[in-house]
């Protein structure tokens, strides 16, 4: 008979990629609830399904390696074999093993390497029995194989949904052509609006159906683009728990909020952040089981990763029970670095963002995990790119809550449309405070000022000046557009108020994507270019040269 053989390993190669998805995550759990027969059946299924469509597919040392596996996870089931930690590590580097022995099947190369040997002997050992119990591989044995694409559904045991899948590259399409089609809508209605009598009337309470069309289409591709957060959340419990084993820590991982969705562009950017955050919250945050005893805390560190919908944004939480941020520690290595003076006094806040600069580490020595300072600046710099920000409380031997706030969309924003030097430019809408009126006495060519609002001191950047788009004429009147900003408020001067607009965003080109303080561009509704503004930086940047200037 006649088949597409090509198409059908396709499949296997997908299917392959849940079930060992799904099997990784029962796993994990199932160390902590070793009676839940559940887990052990679902595991069992994953294994004895990849062991029949290997066979089929004529891969017979995939076939046999899955066997095996299908074998440990049965004498576990008939409680012959306990699940001990050796067991469940020894199924994890199965996983792993699978991971990298299934894609190479498909590609014509079923053979088993030295090391997948090593793993197939072990587990028959430990299935008839015979095995020593002792942790087989370190950790890393297997860190080079990349880990699975998060996948929804995982969340049910057994459940199945009608889906099908479809590369995001096709969705990024749909969605930019929707945008166009509303760039197009904006200009038929400037030209509809601009006939006299009842036709023109009629014709635009026509394009009005036409327009709520459009934004219900546009709508729907941004809801097909949505996929939960739980599935990358899942991937992290394996993290937490080789990387506080490989140092002598124990830690476990506590997730909540897992139905939360957030678009796919915004999940596929956010794994390595968060993962810097969670070696981080290990290695600084929590003690050693001994040192926890100690404090009268539980020997193994909790740590908490929840995400929630705020005010149209994501709101992703990582908590730990651990130490604490050490001020003393961080204020010391600040001094050391000229980052501030012996007499500076600094905020909480102040204090705890000098752990995202470049080169800081309060680490005393060089490991695996820090002492190199990078890791926060890497995730200040990621979150930044996804217009986002991030937030540090800490208390002293309680433990460290960050906070990261994330626009659920890279595709599309809120914005607001001002004017400087005669250009359009967008700010996102989530992080504009209010509008206030420059008095005209305060208008000058002046880089930057601070106003009195209300009794408070504000300081601005004129966008004209920071672009360098200026004239050289004055305008004859200038708006601060107030921001949000960390933990305070700054401003931004324009020359024009023009309101709120709902933007498509599209990439800059390779020859500015250096250009600070600019995230992307949009199309406005008369066919020009405006640009996005990329706040965080812009602020940031102008908040140092003013420190730099006081200082």
């Amino acid at each position: 008979m006649d088949f597409d053989r090509e198409k059908i390993v396709a499949s296997f190669l997908a299917e392959s990629e849940e079930g060992l998805d799904r099997t990784e995550q029962y796993l994990i759990a199932a160390e902590t609830d070793p009676e839940n027969s559940e887990l052990l059946e679902e595991m069992f299924r994953v294994a004895h399904t990849i062991k029949g469509n290997a066979a089929a597919l004529d891969f017979p040392e995939l076939a046999g390696f899955a066997h095996v596996m299908e074998d440990l996870l049965e004498s576990v089931r008939a409680q012959t074999v306990p699940l001990s930690h050796d067991v469940v590590a020894l199924l994890l580097h199965a996983v792993d093993a699978l991971r990298a022995l299934v894609p190479a099947a498909g590609e014509g190369n079923d053979r088993l390497s030295p090391s997948h040997q090593e793993v197939k002997r072990l587990m028959t050992a430990h299935a008839s029995g015979l095995a020593v119990a002792t942790q087989p591989f370190p950790d890393s044995t297997f860190a080079e194989v990349p880990s699975p694409a998060p996948v929804p559904g995982a969340a049910v045991l057994g459940s199945r949904s009608r889906t099908l899948r479809v590369d995001v590259q096709k969705l990024d399409e749909m969605l930019n052509l929707t945008g166009e089609i509303a760039v197009v809508c904006g200009r038929v209605r400037s030209m509809i609006a601009d006939l006299p009598g009842e036709q023109g009337r009629r014709l635009l309470d026509i394009h009005r159906e036409v327009e709520d069309l459009q934004r219900n289409l546009q709508e729907s591709v941004m809801g097909v683009r949505m996929v939960p957060i739980g599935p990358l959340f899942q991937q992290f419990a394996r993290s937490v728990r080789d990387i506080s084993r490989s140092h002598n820590k124990l830690a476990r991982l506590e997730i909540s909020g897992a139905d939360v969705e957030v678009d796919t562009r915004v999940l596929e950017n956010l794994k390595d952040p968060l993962l810097h955050m969670i070696r981080n919250a290990i290695d600084h945050g929590i003690e050693m089981p001994d040192v926890r005893h100690a404090k009268g805390k539980n020997p193994c560190g909790l740590l908490k990763l929840s995400a929630s919908h705020s005010a149209g944004t994501i709101v992703i939480q990582l908590s730990d029970d651990g130490a604490g941020f050490n001020r003393d520690r961080i204020r010391s290595k600040a001094r050391a670095l000229n980052l501030t003076s012996e007499e500076e006094r600094l905020s909480d806040q102040e204090l705890f963002n000098l752990v995202f600069t470049a080169g800081f580490s309060t680490a005393d020595h060089v490991s695996d995990l820090s002492g190199r300072g990078v890791g926060m600046d890497v995730v200040r710099r990621n979150i930044d790119l996804l217009r986002g920000t991030i937030e540090i409380r800490s208390t002293e031997d309680q433990g460290t809550t960050l906070f990261v706030r994330l626009p659920l969309t890279l595709a599309i924003i809120d914005g607001f449309s001002v004017v400087a030097g005669g250009e359009t430019y967008v700010i996102p809408l989530e992080l504009i405070k209010e509008c206030v009126e420059l008095p005209a006495d305060q208008i000058s060519h002046e880089r930057s000022g601070v106003i009195n609002l209300r009794s408070e001191p504000l300081p601005f950047i004129r966008l004209r000046k920071a672009f360098d788009c200026s004239n050289g004429a004055l305008p004859t009147r200038e708006n601060i557009v107030v921001l949000r900003h960390e933990d305070d408020f700054a401003g931004i001067a324009v020359d024009q108020l023009l309101g709120e607009c709902q933007a498509i965003i599209k990439p800059l080109s390779r020859l500015f994507r250096d250009v600070r303080g600019v995230s992307g561009s949009t199309i406005l509704d008369d066919g020009r270019v405006a640009l996005i503004l990329d706040v965080s930086t812009l602020l940031r940047e102008f908040i140092s040269e003013q420190l730099q200037v006081t200082g």
